[in-house]
């Protein structure tokens, strides 16, 4: 079984300047991002490069969904995730986070790229959105052990709740963070 990721400092400090707009989902968003990158990172090859970029990738990928105020939340997270690069000097990284976030809820395997993040990441994220019910050849145990060191703390309630809002404002349009 792989080593868990238990800290990085890109996740943390990220966090700790949007910890007003995230308010009390704070500890559930940050868990659900420590769970995303431990399963991308596991489902990885390694570079470089790797950790960082899907670290970035796991912070930002649903910020929107709070600093925007909006579950059409795609848009302002990409926006956040590239102002951090540039200021970073990371701008070259653009173009992979930005379809890494864009991905994230693709329904259907992504196409580009092999050499990107994006795919891992995907999958990684849809482990953790469907509770460990498709694990993408992950083993079972990595995946409980990965979920018991970083507990839900009402993540996925908070997803339903923000689901069924968005539902009753736009029912022609539910869920716009699928892709297919």
């Amino acid at each position: 079984m792989a080593d868990l990721l238990r800290a990085s400092t890109v996740v943390d400090d990220v966090l700790a300047t949007h910890v007003a707009a995230i308010g009390p989902d704070l500890a559930g968003y940050r868990h659900h991002v420590y769970r995303v990158l431990n399963f991308a990172l596991a489902l990885a090859p390694r570079g470089a490069d790797s950790v960082e970029k899907l670290a970035v990738a796991a912070v930002f990928h649903d910020l929107g969904i709070w600093t925007a105020g909006t579950f059409d939340y795609l848009p302002p997270s990409i926006a956040l995730a590239a102002a951090h690069l540039g200021a970073t000097a990371r701008a070259a990284w653009v173009p992979e986070l930005t379809a890494m976030i864009e991905a994230h809820h693709k329904v259907t395997p992504w196409r580009g790229r092999s050499d990107w993040l994006v795919e891992p990441f995907r999958r990684a994220d849809w482990i953790d959105v469907t509770l460990g019910g498709r694990r993408f050849g992950l083993d079972r145990a990595f995946v409980t052990a990965v979920r018991r060191t970083w507990a839900d703390e009402g993540f996925h309630w908070r997803l339903l709740q923000l689901t069924a809002a968005r539902w009753r404002r736009h029912p022609l349009s539910p869920l716009p963070m699928l892709r297919w």
